[in-house]
């Protein structure tokens, strides 16, 4: 249970759940825990580290909690520090899931871990190997002396006899937390740009959550969880002051289901916070437009709905008939594809888009484009990433490109037609109100439609 809150901490029994690199079951291993803790009616607030939009989806259906983004580069140390010192105030188990290897990126999971010094539990794929195991953990808790690890959960492990012989390998001071035996009942499926939505398979999940609670469960470590030592997180100074009402009477139409879903919670909060109105709708069932000032059509997976998409020819109409009244519309990543005139899937199959941008975007297999990018927007920077396997061709020239994190080549371009504004890149709205305000903020009388849907209504 968490430790008693004051003024200006919080503490809470928190894990960093880490791995040598991708692909080791990190989001299965943090789902199956959230779960399990969940199942003994106890609070888990998770986050995930970097700007990642699918693991969270996961991760919220596993806990039954929202689940936010903490990157210390994108958001900044303030701002990950009061959403620990938030989440404390309320949750039995904090936890966090890295991204990627623990070292690997700039800031790295092990930053983030030793900055709030959270203990660090290791994920590994044990495949293939025994004792070295053992000693890959060992050369992680050795890299660097400002991180700790409290234990190693070895994943796809194949029997008594393996478990064994890597429990007998690790240091002393690393206990093995957990085997997980080598089962694909409790894999999480995958596509192109990750894991799938979670709203296109949630019966599917809760299996995988129940078969993978059930896996720990069997190893204590329910018990080993809730018997953690707190975790003191202490509350930002001036964070508690208002934001201020930039969006006050605005109404900003919100597209999302299963093609436009790539939506930081952050993101939608600090809107409403500004004192705008959310009005959700969905690009693949809806044929009209909600009444509304702006518009937001975020990044997902058109390239999978194209067809879909074109078929809606009278809500492509109120998008069209929108962009003419010059009123802002955002549109990022799948919402610059479909933006475009056309979209070629990956089937080589090209389907008419908005086309509010000239321009055409198609798939190119798996080549890719990803990164931590600051928007250099009119409005003013605001922090951001790409992640996409598509090209967009044909198009006008930008007003500005991405300033990449760590390189000096031009980043994602950023196009500006009308009211609207698009870019391959992701904005972290937080980073700067004032200018997300200024980019949404329209000329003219604020829409006073009566009614407004929320979360729970939204499609897809």
């Amino acid at each position: 249970m968490s430790a008693p809150t004051t003024a200006a901490h919080a503490a809470c029994p928190a894990l960093f759940i880490a791995a040598p690199s991708s692909g080791q079951g990190k989001t299965t291993v943090t789902a199956a825990l959230a779960r399990l803790l969940r199942k003994r009616g106890k609070v888990v607030r998770v986050f995930k580290t970097g700007p990642d939009y699918l693991d969270p989806q996961i991760l919220a259906q596993a806990s039954g909690q929202p689940v936010e983004q903490l990157d210390l580069w994108m958001a900044g140390e303030a701002y990950c520090r009061q959403r620990l010192f938030e989440a404390a105030q309320q949750a039995d188990l904090i936890l966090v899931e890295g991204a990627m290897g623990l070292f690997d990126g700039e800031p790295s999971s092990a930053d983030l871990a030793a900055l709030f010094d959270l203990p660090l539990v290791v994920v590994m794929d044990v495949k293939g190997m025994a004792q070295t195991a053992a000693a890959l953990v060992a050369g992680l808790a050795g890299f660097r002396d400002d991180i700790r690890i409290a234990g190693l959960i070895a994943n796809a492990c194949a029997s008594a006899r393996h478990r064994e012989l890597i429990e007998g390998a690790l240091p002393a001071e690393i206990p093995l937390l957990a085997a997980v035996a080598r089962d694909p009942a409790l894999a999480l499926p995958e596509r192109h740009l990750g894991l799938v939505q979670a709203a296109e398979i949630r019966d599917e999940l809760e299996a995988r959550f129940e078969a993978g609670a059930a896996a720990l469960d069997a190893e204590g470590l329910a018990e080993a969880l809730l018997s953690l030592p707190p975790v003191s997180f202490a509350a930002v100074p001036g964070t508690a002051a208002a934001i201020p009402a930039a969006l006050q009477g605005q109404t900003i139409g919100v597209a999302q289901d299963a093609a436009f879903s790539f939506i930081y919670q952050a993101n939608l909060d600090l809107l409403a916070e500004m004192g705008a109105t959310l009005r959700f709708f969905s690009p693949l069932s809806d044929t009209q437009l909600p009444c509304c000032d702006a518009l937001w059509l975020p990044g997902g997976y058109p390239e999978l709905h194209a067809a879909r998409l074109a078929a809606n020819a009278p809500l492509r109409d109120d998008i069209q008939a929108f962009f003419a009244s010059g009123k802002p519309i955002l549109a990022e990543c799948g919402g610059l594809l479909y933006c475009l005139e056309t979209l070629t899937d990956g089937d080589e199959q090209t389907h008419a888009m908005l086309g509010l941008l000239p321009g055409h975007g198609a798939m190119r297999g798996r080549r890719g484009c990803q990164g931590m990018q600051t928007a250099e927007l009119p409005e003013g920077a605001v922090r951001a990433h790409a992640h996409h396997r598509s090209l967009a061709t044909d198009t006008p020239a930008p007003i500005a490109h991405g300033r990449r994190q760590r390189h000096p080549a031009p980043g994602e371009a950023i196009y500006r037609q009308g009211g609207l504004t698009a870019t391959y890149l992701h904005l972290f709205f937080p980073d700067n109100p004032a200018a997300v305000a200024r980019l949404f903020a329209p000329a003219g009388t604020p829409c006073n439609a009566t009614h407004t849907r929320s979360l729970e209504d939204t499609h897809g």
